[in-house]
């Protein structure tokens, strides 16, 4: 399953790495930028969540909420936040659930070795919780530019 533009994003609950829980519809009303990404400190997810954090009042201006999800633990991301002061919540998706409802955990290809992971992607959804757009070929020192264009 795939998701489009016009789909409702669905529902989720996860702990951010603060150990508080947030859910999608506490945003009802809002825009939310969800991106999904491999890992916590690599050097792509490093580089995705500082351009977000050095633009992150240019998507408060413009309505956005921001959530970053990984498969990574809260003390994971708890880290990784501290390290780079991002400003908004990182969830845990641990147990997969996200990754799955959002269809972005899928098979990829390293030196040959086949295994499964996050595949960066971004939902940019609209106050009402439908998709507005899918970021798939995301460019990671120029992200905010992909959701504010």
């Amino acid at each position: 399953m795939s998701l489009q533009k016009g789909d409702l994003a669905p529902a989720f609950e996860a702990v951010d790495q603060d150990g508080n829980l947030v859910k999608l519809s506490d945003f009802t009303g809002k825009k939310v930028v969800l991106y999904f990404y491999p890992k916590d400190d690599t050097p792509g997810c490093t580089a995705q969540a500082c351009n977000l954090r050095d633009n992150y009042e240019a998507l408060l201006k413009s309505g956005f909420v921001v959530l970053g999800v990984s498969v990574d633990d809260e003390k994971s991301h708890q880290k990784f936040a501290k390290k780079y002061e991002l400003p908004f919540p990182l969830l845990a998706d641990t147990d997969h659930k996200i990754v799955e409802d959002y269809g972005v955990w899928v098979e990829k290809n390293m030196y040959g070795r086949q295994y499964m992971g996050t595949a960066r992607t971004t939902f940019v959804i609209d106050e009402s919780g439908l998709i507005a757009e899918v970021i798939q070929k995301v460019d990671t020192k120029e992200h905010t530019s992909q959701i504010l264009k």
